[in-house]
């Protein structure tokens, strides 16, 4: 399989996942305080949206490039 090919299908899969879930969310560990061998840590939660156009549009491009790399 072309390299292509297989990014073509990661796009359409990542396309596919960003329209399905829409965001998706991570912990952000941070350092508050150190005070001697005490340390104070903090844990943050981040949400990212994903734009549906930005789904669509990776889905295009991934068939785009599907279409592109087929041999005449």
């Amino acid at each position: 399989m072309k390299a292509i090919n297989i990014a073509a299908i990661a796009l359409i899969v990542a396309g596919g996942l960003g329209l399905a879930y829409g965001s998706f969310s991570f912990t952000k560990e941070t350092q508050e305080a150190r005070i001697g061998p005490l340390a104070v840590t903090v844990q943050e939660r981040e949400t990212v949206n994903i734009p549906q156009w930005a789904g669509i549009a990776a889905i295009v491009a991934g068939a785009l490039l599907l279409m592109v790399s087929k041999p005449r």
